[in-house]
């Protein structure tokens, strides 16, 4: 039977590539985009859910899906300090799989970083590594953890040092073999692809995708779509 898919994130790097998607998908009827403002986006099966992440349990009785897909991310330049990181790296992420969960959800697929380790000496990949933990014990048939590498995509305003380590990435691409490969660059809409063949799996457990995994799969549902 057709499912509902709730994504978070959807105007970001990856979730701009993963909503239409969801959207396209004969697999769900309805897809649930959780906004701050809404998207100019007029679809079906679209219901944008305009929502205060500072008070996400407000509309707990909202966050009703088979498969959940979270894309909230933001960086230490962006956030402006450790504590505003936190809140959407952290806080916002596991609160929405906590609420989602209770609702009986089916999947959660959440993307991560390369890296991620809750006892990381480097604060992103820790904060991360503590969200993957947090999640992990969320009551979810399956949870799907993406740790990509550095994302490639288009950013309305992109800063120089991800323009500098993008075009390094790229020129050191054919150098990174065997255990480098999942150090490659990214491209986000492979990211997305990713996402949604492995909630079309419906598998169970816990599994932790990594970069290199994400390519492979990310390719193998583009031939498939």
């Amino acid at each position: 039977m057709p499912k509902t898919a709730l994504i978070a994130g959807a105007s970001g790097l990856i979730g701009q590539q993963l909503l239409p998607l969801l959207l396209a998908s004969a697999r769900y009827s309805r897809v649930i985009a959780l906004v701050r403002k809404p998207l100019p986006l007029v679809h079906e099966k679209l219901e944008q859910l305009v929502v205060d992440f500072e008070r996400l349990a407000d509309y707990r009785q909202q966050l009703v899906a088979d498969d959940v897909f979270c894309c909230l991310g933001t960086t230490m330049a962006q956030a402006g300090s450790r504590e505003a990181f936190y809140k959407v790296d952290f806080t916002y992420v596991t609160e929405l799989a906590r609420l989602a969960a209770a609702n009986f959800g089916g999947q959660l697929l959440v993307v991560s970083s390369l890296g991620a380790d809750a006892g990381s000496a480097a604060y992103y990949t820790r904060v991360k590594g503590e969200m993957e933990a947090t999640v992990r014990q969320t009551s979810f048939h399956a949870v799907h953890i993406f740790r990509p590498s550095l994302l490639l995509g288009h950013r309305p305003n992109p800063r120089l040092g991800e323009r500098l380590a993008g075009g390094l990435l790229g020129l050191l691409q054919p150098l990174l073999l065997g255990p480098l490969r999942p150090y490659r660059a990214i491209g986000a809409d492979t990211v997305a692809r990713a996402m949604l063949r492995a909630a079309e799996d419906d598998g169970g457990g816990i599994r932790i995708h990594r970069s290199d995994a994400i390519a492979r799969e990310g390719r193998a549902g583009s031939m498939v779509g």
